[in-house]
C-alpha cells in the first residue's frame, strides 16, 4: 500500500511539468492542437525511428517543399531527404547493416553526415557521432570499445581510418578529389530505390563521446525516452517552427547535435558549413534570413574579433537566439556580442552527459553578465558540499549536480558519474545568487589552493580578458615551495596591442584579493583546444 502511495504521489507531482511542457511546445509550434492528427504521427515516427529520422519524416509529410537542409552543395527539402535517406538506408541494408551494428560517422558538417543519421534511425542501428579531432589511437581504441561494425568518414579522414581493420566496411560521406576506390554514400543513394522502409523494432539509438581531455573520450548513450524532452531547450529559448537555424557547432558534439534535433523537430531549416568560417557564418545567416545561430563560445569570440567594418557589412536583423554552449562564456564576450546582435544571447550550461541543467535568457546575461542562469521545465539543479549536503544559501559555492529527461544512464564501459539524490555530477563547482540565477566558479579538479586559499580560476580568467588588448586568458596552479601553488596565467593578445605583464597583474590586484594576482604570465599565439573548442588545460605547460 506504502509502494502504491508513493507512485500515486510522484505521478501527482509529474503533472503540472508534463501539462507546462506541453505547453511551451506549443507555443513553439512543435505541438500544433490544432491537428491532433499531427501531434499523433510526431509521437509515432520518434518512438519508432528515434528523433532524427522521426522528426524528419514527419517535417516531410508536413510540407513537401519546404527547405530542411542547406550545405555548400545547395538545399535539400525535407522531403528529399526523407526519400535519399530511404534509399540509403536500403543500401547499407543491402551491405549488412542491422539492427545490431554500431555505424560510426567520422565527418564534417554536411549532407551526407546528416543522411547516414537519417539512415540508421530507419534501420534501428546504432549511430556512434566521431570527433573529428581525433589522433590515430583514440580513434582505434573508440571504435574497438564500441564495437564498430560499419564505418562512414569523409575523405579527408581517409589516412586516419586507414589505421582500422581492412575487414570494417567503410563508406565516404563526401569526397573532395576523384577517383576513389571506396565506395561513395551519393553512389548508393543513386543506385537504389527510394521507397519507404519497414520501421525497425526498436529505434538504433546515439552515442556521444565526451571531449577527452582527460584521456580516451567515454561513450554516453542518449535515447529520447520522453516526448515532452523539448520542452527543455525550448522553455527558455524562443526558438519557432518553420523557421532557419545556422549550426556553427559540429554535429558530433552535444551542443551542435542536440538543436540539429530541435530544429527538424520544428521542421525548420538547418544550414550547415563544413569548417568554421567567422565571415561565412555572418553570410549564411543573412542569405538564410536565420533566426538562430547555434555555435561555442570560441567561434563567437572569433566572430567579434572580424571588427565592426566587417560586421557592418552583413544584416543580422533576422536573429532572435544566439545560443552558445560548450565552454564557459565570459562576462565580456557576452556584452560585446549583444551590442553587436542585439538582446539574444542564450547561454546554455550543461554537458554530455546530463544534457541541458540551465539556460540564461538575454534578461538574465543583462542582470548578472556570465551567468547561465536557471533550470528550464524538467530540469533540476543542486549544489552539495562535500559531505553530500546541500547548500541552499546563495553565494556559496559547491559541487554541481543536474537531472533532466535527457540525462543518460551511464557510459558504456559501464561506468557512471556519480548520482545523489538521482541527479548527476557535471564536474563543475558553481554558486546561485539571491535570484536562483547559476554561476560556473570551475572545475572541481581546476581548483587551486595557494597559501591555504581556494581560487577559481574561471573569476580571474574573466577578468584578465576585460583588459584592453586581451582576447583569451587562461590561469593554472603551479607548484610553490612557499604557497603549494601560485598562479599562472596564458594570456592571447590582438594582434598589434601591446600589453604589459605588470599592468596584468595590478589590473588583478585591484579587482580581487592579493592571493588571486598571478605571479607569472606567459605570453602565447594561441590557447589549445580541442575540436569543439573546449580549453585544453593539461597541455598549458608545454608552452612555458
Amino acid at each position: 500500500m506504502t509502494e502504491y502511495l508513493t507512485r500515486v504521489r510522484d505521478l501527482a507531482a509529474m503533472v503540472p511539468t508534463a501539462v507546462r511542457s506541453v505547453d511551451v511546445m506549443r507555443k513553439a509550434g512543435l505541438v500544433p492542437l490544432s491537428r491532433p492528427d499531427h501531434v499523433l504521427k510526431s509521437a509515432m515516427a520518434v518512438r519508432k525511428y528515434g528523433p532524427i529520422a522521426g522528426a524528419a519524416r514527419v517535417a516531410a509529410t508536413r510540407d513537401s517543399k519546404a527547405v530542411g537542409l542547406v550545405d555548400e552543395l545547395g538545399s535539400l527539402t525535407f522531403s528529399q531527404l526523407d526519400l535519399r535517406s530511404n534509399a540509403l538506408a536500403r543500401a547499407l541494408a543491402a551491405q549488412g547493416v542491422t539492427e545490431h551494428s554500431v555505424v560510426a560517422l567520422l565527418a564534417r558538417d554536411h549532407r551526407g553526415a546528416v543522411e547516414t543519421m537519417l539512415a540508421t534511425g530507419k534501420l534501428g542501428a546504432r549511430l556512434l557521432l566521431m570527433n573529428t579531432g581525433f589522433a590515430k589511437p583514440q580513434l582505434i581504441d573508440v571504435t574497438k570499445r564500441e564495437g564498430v561494425t560499419v564505418f562512414v568518414h569523409d575523405q579527408e579522414f581517409t589516412e586516419l581510418v586507414d589505421t582500422l581493420p581492412d575487414t570494417l566496411p567503410r563508406f565516404l560521406a563526401w569526397v573532395d578529389t576523384t577517383p576513389t576506390a571506396e565506395r561513395t554514400l551519393e553512389q548508393l543513394i543513386a543506385a537504389t530505390d527510394d521507397a519507404p522502409l519497414p520501421a525497425p523494432s526498436r529505434p538504433g539509438g546515439m552515442v556521444l563521446l565526451t571531449s577527452g581531455t582527460t584521456g580516451t573520450p567515454k561513450g554516453a548513450p542518449r535515447q529520447v525516452r520522453s516526448p515532452l524532452a523539448a520542452a527543455q531547450f525550448l522553455d527558455r529559448i524562443p526558438l519557432r517552427a518553420g523557421e532557419a537555424t545556422v549550426l556553427a557547432a559540429p554535429l558530433f558534439h552535444a551542443t551542435g547535435i542536440s538543436q540539429f534535433i530541435i530544429s527538424f523537430a520544428l521542421h525548420s531549416a538547418v544550414v550547415l558549413r563544413r569548417r568554421f568560417d567567422p565571415e561565412a557564418t555572418l553570410r549564411m545567416i543573412q542569405a538564410n534570413r536565420a533566426t538562430a545561430l547555434v555555435l561555442v563560445p570560441t567561434m563567437l569570440q572569433r566572430i567579434m574579433d572580424l571588427g565592426p567594418e566587417v560586421l557592418g557589412r552583413y544584416d543580422t536583423s533576422s536573429l532572435r537566439v544566439v545560443f552558445t554552449a560548450g565552454s564557459a562564456l565570459s562576462p565580456e564576450l557576452g556584452n560585446r556580442a549583444s551590442k553587436v546582435f542585439g538582446d539574444v544571447i542564450h547561454n546554455l550550461y550543461g554537458s554530455t552527459e546530463v544534457s541541458v541543467a540551465t539556460v540564461a535568457t538575454p534578461a538574465d546575461w543583462r542582470a548578472a553578465p556570465g551567468t547561465v542562469g536557471k533550470p528550464p521545465v524538467g530540469c533540476k539543479v543542486v549544489l552539495y558540499d562535500d559531505r553530500g549536503t546541500a547548500i541552499t544559501e546563495p553565494g556559496v559555492t559547491g559541487r554541481i549536480f543536474a537531472g533532466s529527461g535527457l540525462a543518460f544512464e551511464g557510459y558504456t564501459d559501464g561506468r557512471n558519474k556519480e548520482v545523489i539524490d538521482g541527479l548527476l555530477s557535471t564536474g563543475d563547482l558553481g554558486h546561485f545568487d539571491a535570484e536562483g540565477r547559476l554561476f560556473i566558479d570551475g572545475r572541481d579538479d581546476d581548483m587551486i589552493v595557494s597559501g591555504g586559499e581556494n581560487v577559481f580560476p574561471a573569476e580571474i580568467e574573466n577578468l584578465l580578458v576585460e583588459f584592453p588588448g586581451v582576447v583569451e586568458a587562461a590561469v593554472l596552479g603551479v607548484e610553490d615551495e612557499k604557497f603549494g601553488q601560485r598562479l599562472k596565467a596564458y594570456v592571447v593578445v590582438e594582434e598589434g596591442a601591446s600589453v604589459a605583464e605588470d599592468d596584468l597583474r595590478e589590473h588583478v590586484k585591484s579587482n580581487l584579493a592579493r592571493f588571486k594576482v598571478p605571479r607569472d604570465v606567459v605570453f602565447l599565439d594561441e590557447l589549445p583546444r580541442n575540436a569543439t573548442g573546449k580549453l585544453m588545460r593539461k597541455r598549458l605547460p608545454e608552452f612555458g
